[in-house]
This record gives C-alpha cells, structure tokens and sequence, in this order.
C-alpha cells in the first residue's frame, strides 16, 4: 500500500481524488469547507467506478445511510481503526464492501425499517392479501388455499401487523397502491 496524496478538506479531496485516481480514497466525514459525504457525492459522479472509505467518529444511521447513497463501499468508526483498518482498506480496495461491526447492526433495522412493508410478507400472506383485497371471505380464503379459517385469520393479523393497517379497508388500499387489484 502507498499513500498518493493527502489534503485538509473537502475540495482538495474531491480535486486530488479526480486528478490522481487512486485505488482507494479514505475519506472523513468531519471535513472544512466541503463533507466527507458530500465529497465523496462529488467524486462519484466524475469517477463512477471510484472506492470510497468512510472514516467517521459518528455511528448514527443516518451519517452511514447518507455515506452509502452517496456511493461510499465501506463505513469504517474511528474507534475501530485498530483491529478494523486493514480490513477495511482491503475490501474496499478489492470492491468489497465493509461496516463497522459497530454499526452494521444500526444499518440493518434502519434498513429494515425504510424496507417496502411488502417485502416482509410471505408468500402465503401475499396470496391471503391479494384474495382479502379482491373481497373474500375468510371461508372463502380457507377452502381455495385448503387451510383453516383460524390460519386464515392468523395470516390477516400477521399481514395487518406488517403492513401497519387496522381495517380490512385499509387491506384494500394498500393492495390497490400496490397495484394487486384494480
């Protein structure tokens, strides 16, 4: 590994970043001038194919979060520099991703929280849904899918609990803005 080039803040990073092109650029969130976000925002949009690592003191999702959507691979703590830096760097140098330990566990609920509540349902509860929206019964549901009413209703409470509706109207909205039913 060399070190090609060092700077002080955001828009000597983006300028050196572009001009030298290197394999991997380590960047800091806290920077004057111009963001370690917003920089790295800026060097991906000249240089797609560009790696980014993210070096922050902060483990809030939405610092991560907004380093990814701007095209960072890898979002390493300061505190976890020791034991992680080196892992890191060789990742994201091969086009890998890395998170901290520390935060991978914030990524992931925050993900699974923004995440399409539709994504979460099963198979069994999309075909539950799709027959609730189109108006059938219980009973109805229960013999097509040869399964009781009691799973049925079990599936309807799973699907209203994911989906955070409390009516079997709000079922039929929410199928309708999915496109399931006309």
């Amino acid at each position: 590994m060399e070190v090609i080039g060092e700077c002080g803040n955001g828009v000597e990073a983006v300028q050196l970043a572009l001009q030298l092109r290197p394999t991997l650029t380590i960047m800091d969130i806290a920077m004057p001038q111009v963001n370690g976000v917003e920089a790295t925002r800026r060097i991906i949009e000249n240089a797609p194919d560009a790696r980014i690592l993210i070096l922050s003191m902060h483990k809030d999702a939405v610092y991560v979060r907004e380093s990814l959507r701007a095209g960072a691979k890898g979002y390493l703590l300061k505190e976890s520099i020791d034991q992680d830096l080196l892992r890191a760097v060789r990742a994201v140098a091969n086009g890998d991703g890395f998170l901290s330990p520390e935060v991978s566990g914030t990524v992931l609920q925050d993900y699974q929280q923004v995440a399409d509540p539709f994504d979460q349902l099963t198979a069994r509860e999309r075909e539950v849904l799709q027959m609730l929206a189109e108006g059938k019964t219980a009973k109805e549901i229960a013999t097509e899918l040869d399964i009781s009413v009691y799973t049925v209703d079990a599936h309807r409470g799973r699907i209203m609990k994911k989906l955070s509706v409390r009516s079997s109207t709000e079922i039929v909205r929410f199928a309708m803005r999915k496109g399931l039913i006309q």
